[in-house]
């Protein structure tokens, strides 16, 4: 009897091994038709030429496969850093049931069928094309900018001092402006919410803006929805001021001198503040925030003597440098305190307010209700004379705004001020041999002060003076006529500059790159070129050293690398699924820096040529898709990552360092030049 109470349990073990037995074989035949999947996008990553499948044979040494190691590990460190900053899109909307294409089915494989609707885009193949034929979006924006570009390069010829009423632009002579501005809440709004100052600002300008804060409203966070499982409503009631440059190219906003953000309900603090900031070519700077505790008063973070943050009343403060029980001694002693006055938020709901900003000799200083606020120092790369527009958004009713002690002239208008007509500046000819890099620089047909803080900075380095490197601006047209005119006497004074006959728009940049690897081909004869923007500072020789350790005959393809990033779905740089039905995108380097070798450039070229490329409207997207089909159709390309193509900024010992203004370029060559690759100052 005993021995039958035993069996129960055995029958028990044996059922549970048979259960974990089945799990495993489960597990087995997934790992089986998932790994060799998972080894071609390792070994894509890697460059390891050796690897052919589960199938195949490892030719590659062992070096190859240990060199591959840690780029791996840092690309995908890259890619988890990417996902954190984009949580904020993982709101955006699905892929449609009625999309043909199945996520699943977006593997590396379906890159290789490229639908024949993306075919070269140039003014050649447009003119040849039947113009019934069904064109994308980027196709017709394209035409659109090619035929616009080239009616505006007939007129170039036409553009005369007489007949221009802006001929100031071309020959130098100084604008007149109005000493003062005024404007009311009715033309503001009919302006979209911008005041035009036609020459910026001055030492001493003001400007007094008179609104009515709106009352708080209700408005859905998705994050803070998460955070509450399903309560994600909060009352906000905030707005703008903002001092704002001039806007350069479609698509690119102007950039923001000094953002001004006062929250009335607060914001993940919960308390009012009032925000400070400047936002350049898109990129966001260090954020200063008033909460109502006063800063410190030492000289280094006074501007003009004034507190960066001043008082005002709240629930929480303690004051730090003085205990209760200290006071209370105080008293008890009988020492005299000195009574200390608090204010108030200075904005209400519903109240109207009167600010006035001031620029003072360090930085703006801000007033409301005729008491002092905040102050904010002037950030480097940014000059008074560029702020010429005031833009007020938010939850306000502006009654008017008054602006005075404006400059009556600027002549940073003229951009004879800023380009210097000097034989030092001037480019050699193309070198008929072959050279070791090619670098072009895209550029917008009006930044001429950033082209020329290229040519007094890093293109100076001895390996370009030496005809070793050759640097190129590539520029579309500008819609004004007298820009296109001084751009053209730029470009035959300097001999850097590649015009490109089409109307200037941020979703055809792609076109300009696709310039950079012709030009790179078929003019100059260069073992890599290298794209990158004209806000980039380079470190030409360290470059030069980055591209001598890798083997000559390696299919190279160097940057700032992203992995696995997904296309926002929603927002200002939305892209659809028929711009993009894949779900990722393949692996890309950032568009401010990368480097590709000549083969690559040759396939890129001639598939482009046969109208057999598929191109996007993201460049840096587009190659590294381009890239990857050379990977995938010829031969192993190595994907080269550092961090030290900067993206955001600059870096101690950077190799190349994005949005850095004219001044900073300055800034850096100088650094540079004292054998010091140190960053200047943070935006």
């Amino acid at each position: 009897m005993k021995r039958l109470k035993i069996e129960p349990p055995n029958s028990r073990r044996c059922r549970l091994s048979h259960f974990l037995f089945g799990v495993g074989v489960l597990y087995l035949v997934f790992v089986s038709c998932n790994f060799p999947q998972f080894l071609k996008i390792m070994s894509t990553l890697s460059g390891d030429e050796g690897y052919n499948g589960l199938d195949g044979l490892a030719t590659g040494d062992s070096e190859d496969a240990d060199l591959s190691k840690p780029f791996v590990s840092s690309v995908y460190k890259d890619a988890f850093h990417r996902r954190l900053e984009d949580n904020r899109d993982q709101d955006a909307p699905l892929r449609p049931d009625k999309e043909p294409m199945k996520e699943e089915d977006h593997g590396r494989e379906s890159m290789k069928q490229i639908p024949k609707r993306y075919g070269r885009i140039t003014g050649e193949i447009l003119r040849q094309m039947n113009r019934t034929n069904d064109f994308s979006v980027l196709e017709r924006m394209a035409d659109e900018a090619w035929t616009l570009g080239l009616k505006a390069w007939k007129e170039i010829d036409k553009v005369d001092g007489k007949e221009s009423g802006e001929s100031s632009m071309i020959d130098g002579r100084l604008e007149s402006c109005p000493s003062w501005i005024s404007m009311g809440g009715e033309e503001l709004l009919k302006g979209d919410n911008l005041m035009f100052l036609p020459c910026g600002l001055a030492a001493g300008s003001s400007i007094t803006v008179v609104g009515t804060p709106h009352y708080a409203h209700k408005e859905h966070a998705p994050q803070l929805a998460r955070l509450r499982k399903g309560n994600g409503l909060v009352s906000v009631s905030q707005f703008m001021v903002e001092l704002q440059g001039l806007k350069s190219v479609d698509g690119e906003d102007p950039p923001k001198i000094l953002h001004l953000n006062p929250r009335l309900r607060g914001d993940w603090s919960k308390r009012p503040v009032i925000e400070h900031n400047t936002c350049y070519r898109m990129h966001w700077g260090t954020a200063q925030r008033c909460d109502g505790l006063p800063s410190e008063n030492d000289n280094e973070m006074l501007v003009d003597g004034y507190r960066r943050c001043e008082k005002w009343m709240r629930n929480d403060i303690v004051d730090s440098k003085e205990s209760k029980t200290t006071s209370w001694f105080k008293r008890f002693i009988g020492r005299e305190q000195k009574p200390e006055v608090t204010w108030p938020f200075p904005f209400v709901e519903g109240r109207m307010f009167v600010l006035t900003l001031r620029a003072g000799v360090d930085g703006y200083h801000i007033n409301v209700g005729g008491r002092h606020i905040t102050s904010f120092p002037y950030r480097t790369g940014f000059t008074l004379e560029d702020a010429t527009g005031l833009a007020v958004k938010g939850d306000v009713d502006v009654h008017s705004i008054f602006a005075t002690s404006l400059p009556t002239s600027h002549p940073s208008f003229s951009p004879q001020r800023v380009l210097e007509m000097s034989e030092t500046w001037k480019s050699s000819a193309l070198p008929k041999h072959a050279v070791r890099l090619f670098i072009g620089v895209l550029s917008a047909s009006n930044h001429f002060a950033e082209r020329m803080a290229v040519r007094k900075t890093w293109m100076q380095a001895a390996a370009i003076k030496s005809s070793n490197v050759v640097v190129r601006f590539f520029v579309a047209l500008n819609p004004r006529k007298e820009v296109n005119a001084v751009l053209r006497k730029e470009a035959a004074y300097f001999g850097d500059i590649i015009i490109l006959p089409f109307m200037d728009r941020y979703e055809l940049v792609v076109l300009k790159t696709m310039a950079i690897c012709e030009f790179g081909i078929q003019n100059v004869t260069a073992a890599y070129v290298m794209k990158c923007d004209d806000d980039t500072f380079i470190r030409v020789d360290t470059v030069l050293k980055e591209i001598e350790a890798v083997p000559p005959e390696k299919s190279l393809y160097m940057g700032n690398l992203n992995l696995l990033h997904r296309p926002l779905r929603n927002g200002k740089w939305a892209v659809t699924y028929e711009e993009w039905p894949e779900e990722v995108y393949p692996p890309y380097a950032n568009g401010p820096a990368y480097i590709i070798s000549k083969d690559i450039v040759n396939f890129v070229t001639s598939q482009h040529k046969d109208r057999k490329l598929r191109l996007f409207k993201m460049e840096d997207v587009s190659m590294g898709m381009w890239v990857e089909r050379f990977n995938n159709t010829m031969r192993a390309v190595q994907y080269s990552h550092n961090w030290k193509f900067c993206q955001y900024g600059c870096m101690e010992d950077y190799f190349t360092a994005h949005y850095q203004s004219p001044r900073q370029m300055v800034c850096l060559w100088d650094k540079l030049s004292r054998g010091r690759a140190r960053c200047c100052n943070f935006r």
